[in-house]
């Protein structure tokens, strides 16, 4: 027997893929980002050990054993192409403050979209090109987290953009406002004659061409209200992204030891 009912029947969602006209918040819980508050704390604690050393015995002891110095580098002690990143200027508050305050404000959110892991990978990657391009081309000693601070601003720059599509119109005003930072920075630095620009374009390049092969794609799947947003980026991608990055600036700097530096 059948039965009329009067009641419609209870409306269902329509059942749609993601177009771009869609709206959708882009959350990444990645958590606290204690990579980052890590390597701060970590760098403050080395330039108190530089002053420390400095006021105990007359010699900033730290700098001299890990600051970019050519002629040290060419002698074998390679580990001067990292190490700068934890020292400063026992001479310049301001060169600490600077740094650490930059890394504050471009750090947590890459962090977050990143990944803890590569963002440590993104941090050193950066610091070891930009000071490889500073051995390569300035013969001056020169020690600051500076090299990584750069990476970040174009990782930064690089993830804005190629993510353009899902993040909306905010990005292009984004970029606008990196790309001021990185041109005005980089003036200062030419126009000062003291600061290590061949280190911060390093960076840059760094930083860059990590985050164009390695860092996070992101994409929305799913249906229609139960959007997802996801990272095609694999770990094995950004990892062999890593690596052949090292690899080149590596022969680079090889190559000039080989010359003498």
């Amino acid at each position: 027997m059948n039965i009329n009912n009067s009641q419609p029947p209870e409306a269902q969602p329509p059942v749609r893929p993601y177009n771009q006209s869609t709206p959708v918040r882009v959350q990444v819980q990645g958590g606290p980002p204690y990579v980052t508050y890590s390597l701060m704390g970590i760098t403050i604690f080395v330039f108190l050990l530089q002053m420390g050393t400095l006021y105990l015995t007359g010699n900033d002891l730290p700098a001299y054993i890990g600051m970019k110095a050519n002629s040290a580098i060419v002698h074998g002690q390679y580990w001067r192409l990292i190490t700068p990143l934890f020292l400063h200027s026992d001479s310049l508050i301001l060169h600490i403050v600077f740094n650490m305050y930059a890394l504050y404000a471009f750090g947590p959110s890459l962090e977050r979209y990143y990944g803890h892991g590569r963002f440590v990978i993104l941090y050193f990657l950066a610091g070891f090109t930009g000071n490889v391009l500073s051995f390569m081309f300035s013969s001056a000693n020169s020690l600051g987290a500076s090299t990584a601070i750069f990476g970040l601003v174009a990782a930064e720059a690089v993830f804005l953009y190629r993510n353009r599509k899902l993040l909306g119109s905010r990005v292009q005003s984004a970029l606008i406002n990196l790309l001021v930072i990185v041109v005005l920075n980089l003036f200062l630095g030419f126009s000062s004659g003291f600061v290590d620009n061949w280190g911060h374009i390093g960076g840059l390049i760094g930083g860059a061409l990590f985050a164009w092969f390695g860092g996070p794609l992101m994409t929305v799947e799913g249906i229609y209200p139960s959007y997802q947003v996801v990272d095609k980026r694999s770990l094995n991608q950004s990892l062999l992204a890593a690596a052949a990055i090292v690899g080149v600036f590596a022969a680079l700097a090889g190559i000039t030891i080989i010359r003498g530096g």
